[in-house]
Parts: structure tokens; C-alpha cells; sequence
């Protein structure tokens, strides 16, 4: 049976609600910014306007855990303006939240992003020695599988090679190919041999690492299959891996449970955040 990878991977026009759900976004992401106080915005990690990080502490100390999210957009849309709003869960629970800017293609590759992405990493653990917990939404869940399977010591001989050593992917990406074939490949302009080699789902892994792959249960059956091959890829690698649906969430509804510090996603990540102390 032939696959239609448009309908697949064309997650807006699989849900004609997305524009309400990506506005309430930006306006609970305001309301948070605008009330909290303990927030560091606007760090430069990289030379261009995109390339910052916005820090959200709880409050009371900075003594805590540290937990990096990389938004989603299909590398080609949004900025961590829009999702401020989830690290009020992580820091109820007494986690750092980081949220990580990058450039869009096309007016960089992908492969400059899963640079930047590392950059960013690279830059906190510089400023604050201390491991993350890596998380992201879609594109951001495939440049957290990027940064687990990175060699660090190789990247920057002054990390440690456990920077990242545990993630929670939500909706990601990790199997490139099938994107070549869709509109989404317009903007990312890649070939399948490009497509292939920055798949994650075929890195080796530099040692022992944790990956949540979590996914919506009303997600297209691509979404679900590429998060069951990285969890199944990667335990057959040596991975502590996780596959886990959120029954009913589409490709954007999946994030409502990282406003809930209580939901089980939130618990999980803070759980994996303070087993790196």
C-alpha cells in the first residue's frame, strides 16, 4: 500500500484547529514571562538574532536541575516565545527550564540548526556545570535525539561526554527520509542522502542514554511509527528507551499535559532532571 507522506507529515491541514491552539500558546507564553521574576532572556549563545536562550528558575534557588526545550516548527517556523509558558510545571517541580532559539531554514540548512542546538547545550553547560535533561516538540524532539547521540568530548573537548544524557521527545522526528518527498521539504531543501544523514534513528550512541519518545495518540501513523522505530532502534543500542501514546492528543494538543506539573510527562521529567544531580 502506497503511504500519502503529504497527508502524513502535513500536520496543520490535519488539524484545522491549530491556529487557536498555536495563538493560545503565545498568549499564556506573555502571561508567564510577564509574571515571573526569576527569569534570565535573551542569552546569546551564537552570532545571530535567532541563536538565545530564555531561563526560567524556580523560585528560591539555582541550585536545581537544568532542562533544555527545543521548539518545534519543522525547523522552518515559531521561537521559544511561545512556549515560556511550560516551564511553570518544570519549576513547581523544582527544575530549571531553558528553551532554546535557533535560525529557520531556509535561510540556514538543517544541519546548521543540529550545529546551533549543540551550541546552545554547549553554552549552558559553560555557564552553569551542570548536565541537561534535553526535551522538544516535533523538530525539537528529532535535535534532542541529535544532542543524546552526540559525542561531546569530540564536539568540545572541554564538555563532559555526559552533557546530554537523557531526553524526552515529544511528537519527534528522526527518520528524515520520508520528509524529501513532502511540502515540508521545500524550505528544508533536503536530498536523501542528507535526509539520511541526519536522521538520528541511525546514529551509534556514545554510551548509556535515556530517551522518552512520546507521541499523540490521534498523531498520523508515520508520527506513530517513528517514534516506536527510534525507541526500538535505540534499545536495541543499549538505550534505557520509552514509547508511550497520550490517547486522544493531536500533533499540537499533546503538549497540554507540560502545563500540568502533576501530569505524567511533567513527573517524568522532572524525574530524569533530578537523577543528574
Amino acid at each position: 500500500m502506497t503511504i500519502d507522506l503529504e497527508a502524513e507529515y502535513n500536520n496543520r491541514a490535519r488539524t484545522p484547529e491549530h491556529p487557536a491552539i498555536i495563538a493560545g500558546w503565545k498568549e499564556a507564553a506573555a502571561a508567564f514571562r510577564a509574571s515571573h521574576s526569576q527569569a534570565e532572556t535573551e542569552i546569546r549563545y551564537g552570532p545571530s538574532a535567532r541563536q538565545t536562550l530564555d531561563i526560567f528558575w524556580p523560585d528560591g534557588s539555582r541550585d536545581v536541575p537544568l532542562a533544555l526545550f527545543i521548539h518545534g516548527g519543522y525547523w522552518q517556523a515559531l521561537d521559544p516565545s511561545y512556549f515560556s509558558h511550560f516551564a511553570k510545571a518544570a519549576n513547581a517541580n523544582g527544575v530549571a527550564f531553558a528553551l532554546c532559539g535557533y535560525d529557520l531554514c531556509p535561510q540556514v540548512s538543517l544541519a546548521a540548526i543540529v550545529e546551533q542546538v549543540r551550541a546552545a547545550a554547549l553554552h549552558l553547560w559553560r555557564r552553569y556545570r551542570r548536565p541537561l535533561i534535553a526535551s522538544g516538540h516535533s523538530a525539537g524532539g528529532h535535535m534532542t535525539a541529535c544532542l543524546l547521540a552526540t559525542e561531546w568530548k569530540r564536539y568540545a573537548p572541554d564538555a563532559p561526554a555526559n552533557l546530554v544524557p537523557s531526553g524526552v521527545s515529544i511528537s519527534g522526528l528522526f527518520d528524515l527520509v520520508p520528509l524529501v518527498a513532502t511540502s515540508v521539504n521545500h524550505a528544508l531543501q533536503l536530498d536523501e542522502q542528507e535526509a539520511a544523514r541526519l536522521s538520528p534513528l541511525h546514529w551509534p550512541l556514545p554510551g548509556h542514554r535515556i530517551l522518552d519518545a512520546w507521541v499523540g495518540g490521534a498523531e498520523s501513523a508515520e508520527y506513530l511509527r517513528q517514534s516506536r522505530a527510534v525507541a526500538e532502534a535505540w534499545k536495541m543500542r543499549g538505550a534505557e528507551t520509552l514509547y508511550r501514546e497520550l490517547s486522544g492528543a493531536n500533533h499540537f494538543t499533546v503538549l497540554a499535559p507540560l502545563n500540568d506539573p502533576e501530569s505524567e510527562i511533567s513527573q517524568r521529567l522532572a524525574a530524569l532532571s533530578h537523577a543528574l544531580r
